[in-house]
């Protein structure tokens, strides 16, 4: 399991903290998932995922309230979640998340981000086996042994946890989030810098050149288009 997700985390935090972009999509993000059940994070699995991701994003309090109270009324916007796969150059793989009112737009948008940057969108199932769905929860002043072992004690099973940048990153199966987190919560834990599910690449491969400059140009397009909320892909860029 590569151990890049907090430096990239970090990476985007930083280059994202003072953009609304990024609110408008977690805006979208949470009044999606408040309108798909009860807009209440306490009986609302989803929503209080979202809310926590965006806490972890610094996203103010004012846009989360009022994404939830848009959703509480009559309002008949409805989003769809898809998730489009596709290549790179030299044997890059990329899935795109997407959360759209719009399904005809969004995938001509994604298809166009691809084709016109060197990569190919593919069919449904075309490189997401070649990456693992990973709970990733990071946690600030605390010791990786010591989590490992109440985790252990609780039967839980991660794929690992380990100490880096001053922080305990904890993986483990992506529909394990809620339950390690919920553990952690028990032990008293309320803060956390890292809450993701992401797709994690089994393996990395690297561009040089021409593919990388290629590589890096369609994941901006991707990532800058409005209806995309994550992009995952399978190159070192360390």
């Amino acid at each position: 399991m590569g151990r890049k997700w907090e430096n990239i985390v970090e990476k985007k935090t930083a280059k994202d903290a003072n953009n609304s972009k990024i609110y408008a999509k977690f805006g979208i993000e949470i009044y999606a998932a408040a309108k798909s059940g009860d807009p209440d994070p306490e009986t609302n699995q989803k929503l209080r995922f979202v809310m926590d991701r965006a806490k972890t994003y610094n996203v103010p309090k004012h846009i989360i309230d009022r994404a939830i109270e848009k959703a509480k009324g009559s309002g008949d916007e409805n989003f769809s979640e898809l998730r489009y796969e596709g290549f790179g150059p030299n044997g890059s793989m990329v899935i795109v998340d997407t959360l759209t009112n719009n399904v005809n737009r969004t995938v001509a948008e994604v298809r166009s981000a691809f084709g016109k940057n060197g990569g190919n969108m593919g069919v449904s199932g075309a490189v997401a086996y070649m990456f693992d769905h990973t709970a990733i929860i990071g946690l600030k002043d605390q010791d990786a042994d010591d989590i490992f072992e109440y985790l252990l004690e609780k039967d839980i099973e991660v794929k690992d946890v380990f100490e880096e940048n001053d922080q305990v990153i904890v993986y483990g199966e992506g529909t394990d989030f809620h339950l390690i987190q919920t553990a952690l919560k028990e032990k008293g834990i309320e803060e956390f810098s890292i809450t993701e599910i992401q797709m994690l690449p089994q393996s990395d491969v690297v561009l040089e050149g021409d593919d990388l400059e290629k590589f890096n140009k369609m994941i901006a397009v991707l990532e800058d288009l409005e209806d995309v909320q994550d992009v995952y892909h399978n190159v070192d860029l360390d």
